[in-house]
């Protein structure tokens, strides 16, 4: 079954069509389709869909106790200069809150984020002790029309504009 233009697609479901363009690069892809929809085909007809994917998991650095702590640390300071000032300029007297209050909150906030983060990491230490970051990455990408525009997509995609 085809899509028609006032159906809705589901996100989780792969659409019908065909596959007008196959690309190794997700940027070539993108680049298909932005010519479809420069020269006015309905982008809403277009699907690019991944295939052959891979979880991509890239270790940036190992984790120890310090580099955990300076993380907590910097990561509760901004916590504890929120805190200052939600918190800080609420006295009785007209004059605002001194640099010092500000700075106390900075501190203590930096020694809890630094407590907290170091005792999570000793609880969780044998599950990985290094920081990555993963992306998902498709092997190859198809841009997929509706059957019945088939015809429309290539003529689109290979107007000059």
């Amino acid at each position: 079954m085809s899509m028609q233009p006032n159906q809705t697609r589901s996100a989780a479901s792969i659409p019908d069509g065909q596959v007008i363009a196959d690309f190794k690069a997700y940027i070539e892809a993108v680049n298909y389709v932005d010519r479809l929809v420069h020269n006015n085909f309905p982008p809403q007809l277009v699907a690019i869909i991944g295939s052959d994917l891979k979880l991509i998991e890239r270790v940036r650095s190992k984790l120890s106790y310090g580099r955990v702590a300076l993380g907590g640390a910097f990561t509760g300071s901004w916590m504890g200069l929120m805190f200052a000032f939600l918190f800080g300029s609420s006295s009785s007297t007209a004059t605002s809150t001194s640099f010092g209050s500000f700075g106390s909150y900075i501190v203590i906030g930096a020694g809890i984020g630094m407590l907290i983060s170091v005792i999570r990491f000793a609880l969780t230490r044998n599950k990985k002790e290094f920081l990555s970051g993963s992306t998902v990455v498709a092997a190859r990408y198809e841009v997929m029309v509706p059957t019945h525009m088939v015809q429309n997509a290539i003529k689109a995609a290979t107007t000059e504009a």
